[in-house]
């Protein structure tokens, strides 16, 4: 199966544009991909079609798992063909539309990471001045995963942008919270990283006892609060 690119409007000015792709991933999963990089139009494209999906789910299809940019669709070949699929998840592309209730948390952290003066200083700022900045607005969950119960938020003001670390830390503990690239992510297992460390905080969003075992959802509303 080709790659098929969809006609479909995205973005609030109704301009419709070509995009996204329908990839075949192996003989049991289609990707649907807004993107080649992150940005705010590709990740809320991507959180409307999982929500669609989960509101008119499709027979055969076996597990939607949003990311970043795209959608994983995975599916039984025995109940649907991939050509089938492909042409379903089109008609749910066509429109704009809701990305469900969104939820809001908040959490506080400790702003003590030893890294939080030299990325405040990259900007220019102080660090009192730096967490003020960062906490001034609602951030959005991207997407969770890469490790169990990883959470991306974003998107900072374009003015708080710094890349990540030229040299990967071997391990930082669950509850780091972490910044590059204009996001926030918050572990909730002890994994290498090559973002910055500017605090910690208590909230884990990972418990393999619950069901779900994470209590974040891609599209939920976080509002970070300065512990003392």
């Amino acid at each position: 199966m080709e790659t098929t690119p969809v006609e479909t409007p995205r973005g609030k000015d109704g301009q419709w544009r070509t995009g996204p792709e329908i990839v075949p991933l192996g003989d049991r999963a289609l990707l649907v991909r807004f993107g080649k990089n992150l940005d705010d139009a590709a990740n809320r494209a991507a959180l409307i079609l999982a929500a669609r999906l989960r509101d008119e789910p499709i027979a055969g299809v076996v597990e939607v798992v949003p990311s970043l940019v795209s959608v994983l669709v995975r599916y039984d070949p025995g109940q649907i063909t991939p050509m089938r699929l492909s042409g379903e998840l089109s008609l749910r592309l066509n429109g704009p539309g809701p990305v469900g209730q969104a939820r809001t948390h908040r959490i506080g952290v400790q702003f003590d990471g030893p890294d939080i003066a030299e990325v405040a200083s990259a900007l220019g700022l102080q660090v009192d001045a730096f967490i003020e900045a960062h906490n001034c607005s609602d951030l959005r969950v991207l997407t969770t995963g890469f490790a169990p119960g990883f959470v991306y938020c974003g998107f900072h003001d374009g003015s708080l942008v710094v890349p990540r670390r030229a040299e990967v830390r071997q391990q930082v503990p669950a509850g780091s919270v972490l910044f590059a690239a204009g996001q926030t992510a918050i572990t909730a297992t002890d994994i290498p990283t090559g973002w910055h460390v500017i605090g910690r905080t208590d909230f884990r969003n990972f418990d393999p006892a619950l069901d779900p075992p994470t209590r974040l959802r891609a599209g939920d509303h976080i509002a970070f609060e300065a512990l003392r």
